[in-house]
């Protein structure tokens, strides 16, 4: 007897199910054999296992931390602070790559000889380089700079020595910047989502709102008896006030950005060539300046081509910053990784940094999935 339509499409149906939960039983008793293996070799060893190590007093330093720190610090304070560090250096990177990768991309894709020829040589330097390398060169290149007394001056309020480099900034607690950073994210990404604004207005509008809550943040948070803004001074052998950036924190900085851009300056080229002539010949028949042609044409029909991949690149740079441990910068690679040689709660410390790097790659991944459906056109 010959079965219908519905019947077959039936039995399809229950055969991917069937397939589907025998594959979630063999990853779930495989899961389960696996710990309850652990478990027992642990026990034989005379090891503990579980997360109650958590409490305990950490009893050592490490170079940066964006709250404040001691040696008192519990293990999950401490594993919160490696993480905030990581968060920190990422973000920071990844603005960074993406302005001065958008920036180098479009001049590879320009039509002037010198422009794209130095941004060729800048990407087959930096992209062909391993990153580990540029890290360990750039240590070595920044610690080896002048001591303070000698040290690089920009105006006589930025300076840049083997300490370090000091910036201008807010008088008003570390805590606060954190938040401004956070609420201007937000509101770039609602300025973003919004679309009220083309691209220069939204620049400028998210600019104007970043200097009022600055302002304001002085007024509430600030201290009456200060200046609103702390510049550096040289005081004898070291510099006071201001804003101390380590030198772990710098090399990181911009090894990743000169790394991480030279991958998006490509991924932009290729957006940009992915633009049909005949749009571009249509510009430049109405009369269209290169500047109109390239943000009002070029660069809207191009992101559609380059958010996927530059996703992709944001997520790379994320976990490029566990390089930070060559050189010793405190991100959260480098406190798992003390960790575990002080208490030795190896397979925990492991799944904790594997936990907060799969939350925030997929936090990222999911922010790309929604500026990407975002682009698109309404007939797609």
């Amino acid at each position: 007897m010959a079965l219908t339509t519905e019947e077959l499409r039936a039995r399809s149906k229950r055969r991917k199910i069937s397939i589907q939960v025998a594959i979630v039983a063999i990853v779930v008793t495989t899961i389960i054999a696996l710990v309850w293996n652990t478990t027992n070799q642990l026990e034989k060893q005379g090891l503990t296992s579980g997360f109650d190590f958590l409490e305990r007093s950490i009893g050592w330093g490490y170079s940066f931390s964006l709250i404040e720190r001691s040696i008192q610090d519990t293990y999950s304070k401490t594993l919160l602070i490696g993480f905030l560090n990581t968060i920190f250096v990422g973000f920071i990177a990844i603005i960074l790559s993406t302005i001065f990768g958008f920036a180098i991309g479009t001049a590879k894709d320009s039509n002037n000889l010198t422009m794209k020829s130095v941004a060729t040589i800048y990407i087959q330097i930096f992209r062909n380089i391993p990153l580990i390398l540029q890290v360990i060169f750039l240590y070595a290149v920044i610690i080896n700079l002048p001591s303070s007394r000698q040290a690089y001056s920009v105006f006589d309020v930025i300076f840049l020595s083997n300490r370090g480099l000091m910036l201008p900034t807010l008088n008003i607690p570390l805590s606060v910047v954190f938040w401004l950073v956070v609420l201007s994210i937000g509101f770039a990404i609602f300025l973003i989502r919004s679309k009220r604004l083309s691209l220069l207005p939204g620049i400028g509008a998210w600019i104007v709102a970043v200097i009022v809550a600055c302002a304001l943040a002085v007024m509430i948070f600030g201290e009456p008896d200060q200046a609103a803004l702390s510049i550096p001074a040289l005081k004898g052998l070291r510099f006071v006030g201001g804003l101390n950036v380590s030198i772990e924190l710098v090399t990181m900085t911009i090894a990743i950005v000169l790394y991480g851009s030279a991958y998006i300056a490509e991924v932009v080229r290729g957006g940009l060539k992915e633009v049909p002539k005949g749009l571009i010949e249509a510009g430049q028949a109405l009369g269209l300046s290169s500047r109109v042609i390239w943000s009002r044409i070029k660069l809207p029909m191009s992101l559609r081509t380059i958010i996927p991949p530059l996703g992709n690149q944001w997520i790379f740079i994320m976990k490029g910053t566990t390089i930070g441990i060559a050189i010793g910068f405190s991100d959260l690679f480098y406190i798992v990784s003390t960790s575990i040689t002080q208490s030795g709660q190896t397979l925990e410390l492991i799944a904790l940094l594997a936990g907060a790097f799969l939350l925030v790659n997929f936090s990222l991944a999911q922010f790309i999935n929604w500026l990407n459906s975002s682009l698109k056109l309404k007939a797609h």
